[in-house]
């Protein structure tokens, strides 16, 4: 038997088919939300804020909102910094994963109804919320200003797949990713192979960092850093793909 090329093979074995529906999605979710000035501050001015969204990670899953301020810019709100951005904390329901499309016609929603600066949106996340921040970000890259995934992972292939146009707007999403460089529940591995498949893409500004002694919780001391969201706030997305 000596088999051929199968580009070379007449299809003369198959018949060809075309499958083709409409699938339409409801979607839910409950938030916590933060606006600049205490709670109907920024509805009373003129101001666009910029706007973080926040992943919390697998622990905090379920229908208690009160679990997403245990970590991260939701727990330095509860403590009383003034954090000088739009905040919005999702809830992932329980044995469930983040979903982009979720999230995406959340904050697709929160940008028409708030005084968001569409060109300043920003995603973050920790464990569970690191992927889903490499999840949404590379999946609307045009959306975003920057992403700030920690100890997370994804998908290296989306990156290598992206079509041009996706492409072109991986290549100005500014990363800055953290890892623990001794983390045994997210191996170091998946923050590396995400940084290093958008450096070969070309990516303009992928910045990581390895804490060599932090073991999961390398989140703590990223969001207590005030240069963390002083660099977040020097990158901006002119003509982001937001619907009005």
């Amino acid at each position: 038997m000596n088999p051929s090329s199968p580009a070379a093979e007449p299809l003369q074995r198959f018949e060809q088919h075309r499958f083709e529906t409409r699938i339409v999605q409801n979607v839910q979710i409950r938030y916590l939300l933060w606006l600049p000035g205490g709670t109907g501050g920024a509805r009373t001015t003129p101001a666009r804020w910029p706007l973080v969204l926040f992943l919390h990670g697998a622990g905090e899953r379920g229908n208690d909102l009160a679990r997403v301020t245990i970590h991260g810019p939701p727990a330095l709100v509860q403590r009383g910094t003034n954090f000088p951005f739009i905040l919005v904390a999702p809830q992932c329901p329980e044995d469930q994963r983040w979903d982009p499309t979720t999230l995406m016609a959340l904050l697709e929603h929160l940008v028409r109804k708030l005084p968001v600066d569409p060109t300043r949106v920003y995603v973050t996340g920790l464990s569970m919320g690191g992927y889903g921040t490499w999840k949404l970000g590379l999946t609307y890259p045009e959306r975003f200003a920057a992403i700030v995934p920690i100890c997370g992972g994804g998908e290296w292939i989306d990156v290598r797949l992206a079509g041009r146009t996706r492409a072109d707007a991986l290549r100005t999403l500014a990363v800055w990713a953290f890892h623990g460089a001794r983390d045994n529940v997210v191996p170091l591995s998946e923050s590396e192979r995400m940084v290093n498949a958008l450096k070969e893409l070309g990516a303009r500004e992928v910045l990581f960092t390895v804490y060599a002694d932090a073991e999961h919780d390398s989140w703590t001391v990223t969001y207590q850093k005030p240069e963390l969201y002083e660099w977040m706030l020097r990158h901006s997305r002119p003509g982001a793909a937001w619907p009005h």
